[in-house]
């Protein structure tokens, strides 16, 4: 019995939408047989040969049940005991994981400003040179996000600076590359050129807010970056058993540029939706629109009339501005259907 609309999708989260055609076949032909577990099957090992590819020939691929796990193990391997992660204020590490970081890998988080979501030299300089020695945590790890949770995208510049200026401090630079997909695909470039190429250490590839189904995957780029990280996902509990499926899920997206097909048309409907809600009466965008995500205004009156029929989530207390997510499967007349909507309730009265 169906427990919902196969129709209906709106705009709260890219974890909202299901799974894509071909991931779906991809879990079904992994499905049949035996084949070894924790990692030692053909799938697994073709991953971490696609990983290879690309980015580069010294990528190591752990693949993991979900973004915080991504981050817990990654920061875990990274840091040492005594360590601590910089990371902007807004970043989901911080204010979505309900400080895993903290007790799961013991690390304390060094939140900075930021710019739009991203962090700049100047905020990781400033931070860098503060402390009082052994009284003091001692900063261990840079962490990104790219996409960042506002939906703005780092350039190669803006990361190439980022890493220099951490690496000259002896720090390492961890990318949390959940919407990774999005940031390549509104830059147009490949994965390697924001990653290994701009002096990323470690980075995770999302696969879940992409089409997937609990599948990313954590890609050392420095092998000194994370020295032992093969032990610390098994004791985080992110090894699999059977992690054929998951590695059959991101093979469906990275073998071929399913990935990019598909973050590209998250981020063209986003970008479809604020250009249809800046003609809406009160409605304003008010982050540029980068990747999936659109940060706007909406008046109160319009938005409890939209949410009779879409779920999207305030983004401030006091519900002036909204976050609304575009998926790999958001069609033009989801986002029409939304603007119309709004429309409409701006101009009736309630």
């Amino acid at each position: 019995m169906r427990r919902h609309d196969p129709d209906h999708r709106d705009f709260a989260s890219d974890n909202h939408a299901g799974l894509h055609p071909q991931v779906l076949a991809a879990l079904a032909e992994a499905n049949g047989g035996h084949v070894h577990s924790y990692g030692d099957d053909p799938y697994s090992k073709r991953l971490s040969e696609v990983v290879a590819e690309r980015l580069g020939p010294q990528a190591r691929a752990f693949p993991v049940f979900n973004g915080t796990g991504a981050n817990v193990v990654a920061l875990s391997a990274m840091a040492p005991r005594w360590g601590s992660v910089v990371t902007p204020t807004t970043a989901h590490l911080h204010t979505d994981e309900a400080g895993a970081p903290e007790r799961m890998a013991g690390l304390k988080v060094l939140t900075v400003p930021d710019d739009d979501g991203r962090l700049t030299v100047a905020a990781l300089s400033e931070v860098l040179s503060g402390g009082r020695g052994v009284h003091s945590p001692q900063p261990s790890v840079v962490a990104l996000a790219q996409a960042t949770e506002l939906g703005t995208v780092y350039t190669p510049d803006d990361l190439t600076a980022l890493t220099t200026a951490a690496h000259a401090r002896g720090l390492r630079v961890y990318m949390d590359g959940a919407r990774l997909a999005n940031a390549a695909a509104h830059l147009d470039l490949p994965l390697r050129a924001l990653t290994t190429d701009v002096g990323v250490d470690v980075v995770s590839l999302g696969g879940t807010k992409n089409g997937a189904f609990d599948a990313e995957v954590v890609v050392v780029l420095d092998p000194s970056a994370a020295e032992g990280i093969e032990h610390v996902r098994k004791m985080d509990a992110q090894l699999s058993s059977k992690a054929r499926f998951a590695a059959a899920q991101l093979l469906a997206l990275y073998e071929t540029d399913l990935w990019l097909d598909l973050a590209r048309h998250a981020n063209l409907m986003a970008v479809r939706l604020a250009e249809g809600l800046s003609t809406v009466p009160g409605a304003r965008v008010v982050v540029p629109v980068q990747a999936n995500a659109v940060f706007t205004t909406i008046p109160a009156e319009t938005a409890a009339a939209l949410r009779e029929r879409w779920t999207f989530h305030d983004w401030t207390p006091d519900g002036s501005q909204v976050r609304l997510m575009c998926a790999w499967d958001t069609t033009e007349h989801d986002v029409d259907a939304f603007v119309a909507a709004a429309h409409e309730a701006s101009t009736s009265p309630r």
